[in-house]
């Protein structure tokens, strides 16, 4: 608790989901919070909702496909808070299917918002980061980034791609900047990734399984382990699923 307390935390897709459990948590552990995501009033509600719990929190509607809108969020950080600790790229879109399906404009969004996203975040808090001589990057994996499975292959190649970006900054920065880097790849959770499945093939599957899937604080709470840890310490990479999950 005594290395999260203070610290200020960019959380992107947090109007929902691990984003918004994330949120929740740092911010009842002392961190000063700032959310992102598109929905504006759904950040209104949980901002209003942590300061109303004693935490310290604000937003800015962003879309990480936008490099403006990111270096716009990461100066609004600036501005509130004057450094950036941590930064969670959280947002994330999965609509699977098979690639007989040719959902070519789904390929692309999740090309958009999973990997570039990720890069247009690392961008806009990198040289932040490098002037402090600290900080941290967690980049949201999956599963899906370990395993490929009939329907995920775009999905899987997105999370693949987060974690050689994550790793590929570990071994850049880390000696020198000391930023430290994180891969969180969660299995099932009970966020609104499946809401952007299309395929009906997909969506049968997914009514089978749902009910295997963990709450997000669970993988709120594995984010906040890695930014506990001491300065001196990365914790790099976290695998965390339902037990049940096959």
């Amino acid at each position: 608790m005594e290395n999260t307390k203070g610290k200020v935390v960019i959380i992107t897709g947090a109007s929902s989901g691990i984003g918004e459990a994330t949120a929740r948590l740092l911010a009842e552990k002392g961190a000063k919070v700032v959310l992102a995501a598109r929905r504006e009033e759904r950040l209104q509600d949980i901002v209003q909702e942590i300061k109303g719990a004693g935490g310290e929190a604000v937003y800015l509607k962003a879309d990480v496909v936008s490099t403006e809108d990111m270096q716009k969020l990461a100066q609004f950080a600036l501005e509130q808070y004057g450094r950036i600790d941590v930064l969670v790229n959280n947002a994330g879109v999965m609509p699977v299917s098979r690639l007989n399906e040719l959902r070519t404009s789904e390929w692309d969004q999740m090309i958009d918002v999973n990997i570039k996203g990720v890069l247009y975040g690392i961008a806009a808090v990198l040289p932040v980061m490098r002037e402090q001589q600290a900080g941290h990057i967690i980049n949201i994996s999956s599963v899906a980034g370990y395993e490929i499975s009939p329907t995920s292959s775009v999905y899987s190649a997105t999370k693949f791609a987060v974690r050689a970006i994550t790793e590929g900054l570990r071994q850049e920065e880390s000696p020198s900047s000391h930023i430290r880097t994180t891969i969180i790849a969660p299995g099932m959770t009970e966020t609104e990734l499946l809401h952007t499945v299309n395929s009906p093939e997909v969506q049968a599957m997914a009514s089978h399984i749902s009910n295997l899937a963990i709450s997000p604080y669970s993988i709120a709470r594995a984010i906040a382990y890695a930014i506990d840890e001491p300065e001196d310490t990365g914790v790099n990479e976290i695998v965390i699923r339902p037990t049940a999950q096959p």
